[in-house]
């Protein structure tokens, strides 16, 4: 709609004295309704331009501005001005913009900005679980909205890959607590050794401290054996985290790791102490943020050994050195909120000028109706055992859908359904809302789902297999109520990728993709396409086309498979 927001913006400039062009442009609004017109004008803004209250501005604009042509009529709504274009318009610029934009449509440009996303943080020598498939899920389709939007964008994954739990699953493999080693599923082998170990030690002092001597054993790299058994075991889960992350279509630009950055991290708590920037209390080095309501903040143990903290100090060095970004995203639980507030203030006194740059990207938790996962208790449902379940539900539906169907087409048609299913069941719901883990919801096909956004993919895609050639169509036909409601919606798709980009949230994304799904489910079972007259026929084919056009580039943003037949 970029032509007719121009022409109104010069428009409603001519009249609105002391404000550019550019910035009507920019205030210019698509209502949420259709009935409240095509464009809207709030005047809040203008509000301390002119010291007078919105509405009589607005009324002031109503009676000044000369509508271009290509509009048919304004009108006053409290302190908004509300613009309808001229019957048809709007489907003309709307499915020809669509048409010709394709995979582009929706995109904002190339900006300046570089972005580093930092995700999924699965550990190794644990459970890959549904908790790692939020933080993956809300990663990647973050990622990709803000690329989509101009940003350039590096993906990285932090890993735990040596600690305590590290040393409780070596341990438990020494001491032959999961049996025989697997030939096969060795990652997910290593998660159950780990839950057996971590339950034998729990509670037994004389172990707890024998876990604490094998981590610290471990992290002075003398000891060859358990070096080699830490890095076998350690490559058993990375392959089996790479084939989770190509299920997910994320390729990360850089894996770091906890045994990277603990010795660099040392140095760096070290040099804060040296400078008086951090003390020391009870031989351990500290920063006292009680001044700025943040507590005591530990970079470093008294007995030397590295914490988190200490850990990603390096971290934050590292990334901005490696990538020279203008901002670094951490997408991560909320119950790190607190500790992320005092490392970024730990950072900013450090004299460490990208703090202002770092940001956590908080989101709440999945847990299981009986409360919270504790993947050292085993009380976690893996991903492998989420995509299970979904399986064996999905492909007896697709196979009685299509029993003339191969195994392997019902297989790869069934793994894109279940993927659909659980990705946005993860991507639906604000970042700030727990998400409590319930199997008969999560494997729902129906309703607010990602198998529903590809079926209404799907659908528009089989009406348009049944034309082979279809003439250019005249969108101004395009009048019809529903007609004009799923062209509303469709031409509200790239303010709404902008809107996710700017709230680093798929949130947004997912629910207009369900009205666009449902405006064209309405007019799918009302409106003839095939079976219409010629001229009309042609406009309707050429909106079902933009329809599937808006729908794959938006479920591609939020990582769904999109699917031509179902």
């Amino acid at each position: 709609m970029a032509d007719y927001r121009k022409l109104l913006s010069g428009a409603i400039a001519k009249s609105a004295k002391g404000v550019s062009k550019g910035e009507i442009e920019g205030m210019l609004e698509t209502p949420p309704n259709p009935e409240f017109g095509d464009l809207a004008f709030p005047c809040f803004k203008l509000a301390a331009v002119y010291k007078k209250a919105p509405a009589e501005i607005a009324e002031g604009l109503v009676n000044e501005i000369k509508l271009p042509g290509e509009f048919e009529k304004m009108e006053l709504a409290g302190g908004y001005v509300n613009f309808y274009l001229n019957k048809g318009g709007l489907g003309k610029e709307v499915v020809g913009e669509i048409l010709k934009q394709k995979g582009n449509y929706g995109a904002w440009g190339k900006r300046k900005e570089k972005i580093v996303t930092e995700f999924c943080h699965a550990n190794t020598h644990k459970a890959f679980h549904i908790g790692h498939v939020r933080n993956i899920a809300l990663g990647e389709s973050v990622s990709r909205i803000l690329e989509f939007n101009g940003y350039k964008i590096y993906r990285t994954n932090y890993q735990g890959d040596v600690g305590p739990h590290v040393s409780k699953c070596l341990w438990g493999i020494m001491e032959n607590l999961g049996g025989k080693e697997p030939k096969d599923g060795k990652g997910i082998w290593l998660g159950g050794v780990y839950a057996t170990a971590s339950g034998k030690v729990k509670g037994n002092e004389e172990l707890e401290q024998e876990m604490r001597d094998l981590t610290k054993k471990l992290f002075g790299g003398k000891d060859k054996k358990l070096q080699a058994l830490w890095k076998k075991t350690r490559k058993w889960s990375l392959d089996y985290f790479g084939k989770i992350y190509k299920d997910f279509g994320v390729k990360f630009d850089r894996l770091y790791f906890e045994s990277e950055m603990e010795k660099r991290g040392q140095d760096i708590a070290n040099k804060l102490l040296k400078k008086g920037v951090a003390e020391k209390s009870e031989n351990a080095i500290i920063m006292d943020l009680k001044k700025y309501g943040l507590g005591v903040f530990i970079i470093l143990k008294s007995d030397n050994m590295p914490l988190y903290s200490t850990k990603d100090l390096a971290l934050a060095e590292m990334k901005f050195k490696e990538f020279k970004v203008d901002r670094s995203l951490h997408i991560v639980g909320a119950e790190q909120n607190f500790y992320f507030k005092q490392l970024i203030k730990t950072l900013d006194l450090a004299g460490f000028k990208e703090a202002k740059k770092t940001k956590h990207i908080s989101y709440a938790l999945v847990v299981l109706e009986e409360g919270k996962m504790a993947s050292r208790e085993g009380k976690v449902i893996t991903y492998n055992e989420l995509m299970e379940n979904m399986m064996e539900q999905v492909v007896k539906e697709v196979k009685g859908r299509h029993r003339g169907w191969s195994d392997k087409r019902v297989n790869e048609n069934s793994k894109a359904i279940s993927l659909a299913a659980i990705k946005f069941s993860m991507l639906n719901r604000d970042n700030n809302k727990e998400i409590v883990f319930n199997w008969k919801r999560a494997l729902a096909l129906e309703g607010e789902t990602g198998p529903y956004l590809q079926y209404s993919y799907a659908r528009a895609r089989s009406i348009l297999r049944k034309v082979k050639n279809s003439g250019k169509g005249d969108y101004s036909l395009l009048t019809e109520d529903m007609e004009k409601n799923l062209v509303s919606h469709l031409g509200k798709f790239p303010s709404v990728c902008n809107y996710s980009a700017e709230h680093v949230s798929s949130l947004p994304l997912c629910q207009h993709l369900l009205q666009m799904s449902a405006a064209f489910n309405s007019f799918y079972h009302e409106i003839p396409v095939l079976k219409a007259e010629k001229e009309f026929r042609n406009a309707r084919l050429g909106l079902v086309k933009a329809f599937s056009q808006a729908m794959k580039n938006g479920m591609e943003l939020l990582g769904i498979p999109v699917l031509e037949e179902m």
